[in-house]
């Protein structure tokens, strides 16, 4: 990627032009996005989303070359947006019959200004694994088997406008990913964090450690398994509903057990521990809490609270202090297992 298409999608990320962002961060629907390039493309789409509404992308040369299956495609229920050259949208528009907003992002100066010329927003085009709240894109060809894994997570695939709390981008946005991609993904790579959040209400990752740090009761050398929470999940999931939260956090401890006994990398691991401010909940859970020493203590306080202004989040923890809480292995598994 060159520096011009970096900074465009940059500007596009923080809202440059209305550009959308995605929806609420704890909902389980996910904007789905389909490209689609030609009438077959069209016909496959079509046939796979049967009862599953979705955001179409159409070019306004298909809307020429194939205006039954535009027409069928809004009859059946799909929002239509728009990709390549934007000068036919009003054609796309008149064969559709709906009006179309909405156009995927191009890596241009001059192409985006012709976005807005037309008043269209822009529409970027991800792909990846579905998160709460996202836009992610799938070929016609590969909607069948990804709706299929989609909806075994707990996920609910539909177009964006009917997405929860959809958006746009704002500069927040932006530095929220270069966190994420400067601290937290450098953090997960060096120390080997497995991600245990696939399913729309996972909140748990799981760190294996060749060592037990203290204040743990343990000899130094003894392998452990750290948990860590997706921060961003976790406030999502709490801006809509505590109890919620809560739930997912219990479910996801089974995650966690689960990795245990089939994850080679932590087949050692002789204890299970997190530090923590959200240790109440823990504790409940048949945790035993341990204080931090003083520095150490601010020290991970500073951490938690850069985190929550890197996640916008505006609501306090119950707990001031980190605490470590922890369970021996077997005690773990006995529980959750």
């Amino acid at each position: 990627m060159n520096a011009r298409t970096f900074m465009i999608r940059a500007a596009l990320r923080a809202g440059a032009g209305g550009a959308w962002h995605g929806g609420h961060p704890g909902a389980p629907q996910v904007a789905l996005l389909v490209p689609v390039a030609d009438a077959g493309q069209l016909q496959v789409a079509l046939s796979a989303l049967t009862g599953t509404p979705a955001t179409l992308l159409l070019s306004a040369a298909l809307a020429r070359l194939d205006p039954q299956g535009v027409r069928a495609a809004a009859q059946a229920g799909h929002e239509l947006a728009g990709q390549g050259d934007p000068e036919g949208v009003a054609l796309l528009e008149a064969v559709a019959g709906q009006a179309v907003t909405s156009w995927a992002a191009p890596d241009s100066v001059p192409a985006l200004r012709g976005l807005l010329t037309h008043g269209l927003r822009p529409l970027p085009l991800p792909a990846g694994p579905p998160e709460p709240g996202a836009l992610r894109t799938v070929a016609p060809g590969d909607l069948g088997a990804t709706l299929t894994a989609w909806r075994a997570l707990g996920y609910r695939p539909v177009p964006l406008r009917d997405l929860p709390g959809a958006r746009a981008g704002t500069p927040r946005d932006l530095l929220t990913d270069l966190y994420v991609r400067v601290v937290e993904d450098r953090y997960a790579r060096s120390q080997g964090v497995i991600d245990l959040a696939q399913r729309a209400d996972g909140v748990m990752r799981v760190a294996p450690l060749g060592h037990a740090p203290a204040p743990l009761p343990l000899p130094p050398g003894t392998p452990t398994a750290e948990l860590h929470l997706h921060s961003q999940r976790v406030v999502g999931l709490a801006s809509r509903s505590l109890l919620g939260a809560y739930r997912a956090y219990q479910r996801s401890l089974k995650d966690v057990a689960r990795a245990l006994r089939e994850r080679p990398e932590l087949a050692s691991a002789q204890a299970v521990f997190a530090v923590t401010l959200f240790h109440g909940p823990l504790e409940q859970a048949g945790f035993t809490l341990l204080d931090l020493p003083p520095a150490r203590a601010r020290w991970y306080g500073l951490g938690f609270r850069l985190l929550r202004a890197a996640y916008g989040t505006t609501r306090t923890p119950s707990e001031g202090t980190p605490k470590m809480a922890w369970l021996p292995r077997e005690e773990f598994l006995r529980r959750y297992g």
